[in-house]
């Protein structure tokens, strides 16, 4: 999911008029009334019918999607954010703790941020957070994989490389998901934390 850097200048406007065709993914307007992110965007063009946007929208306090559809001269207001980079230290609640690596100043990250991949953050790592006016958390965003050891899976099994079979397994952060046959306790894989699915095996 991608995010944008703004200017200096910008970060002191919280909002700024916008039409539906200037938004694109990762952008965060307000939309009926609530703050949310844009994680789909498709011009679609049906037959005769006037073109038009189909936008899916994460609500950023609830993490609930909603789904709507926008004229492309439609005016929206898009919101403002940094981004910065942080380093995930520990979690906290439902929270993650996370510090700006030069001013040492610590945030609490609210978890559903991260989705599916805050099973399977480590200490140290590095991630993007877009934050409205300068200080509330908005969004967060890990990176793109991790590596971690295999703590517990069923034996592999001896001579087997398929990739199209799986079975279950746990990492050491104490999260699941599903390894190929071959995979074995101990072994370090690369994990792909957009989809939280298997990459390979590290040496």
């Amino acid at each position: 999911m991608p995010y944008f850097q703004l200017n200096f200048a910008q970060k002191f406007t919280k909002y700024y008029m916008a039409t539906a065709s200037d938004l694109s993914v990762g952008q965060f307007i307000r939309y009926n009334g609530e703050l949310v992110q844009i994680t789909e965007y498709i011009h679609r063009t049906p037959g005769n019918l006037r073109a038009f946007y189909q936008g899916k929208m994460k609500n950023v306090k609830t993490g609930k999607s909603a789904e709507n559809r926008f004229n492309p001269g439609e005016k929206v207001d898009v919101v403002r954010v940094e981004v910065r980079e942080l380093s995930y230290l520990y979690k906290e609640g439902s929270d993650l703790v996370c510090m700006d690596n030069e001013s040492f100043e610590q945030y609490n990250i609210a978890e559903l941020f991260f989705g599916d991949a805050a099973p399977f953050m480590i200490e140290g790592m590095t991630v993007l957070v877009s934050f409205e006016e300068g200080e509330t958390p908005i969004g967060a965003q890990p990176p793109t994989h991790v590596e971690l050891e295999v703590t517990y899976t069923e034996p592999g099994e001896r001579g087997n490389t398929a990739t199209n079979t799986f079975k279950p397994a746990t990492v050491s952060t104490g999260a699941s998901l599903m390894v190929p046959l071959f995979v074995d306790t101990n072994d370090k894989i690369k994990i792909d934390l957009r989809t939280i699915e298997y990459v390979e095996r590290v040496k």
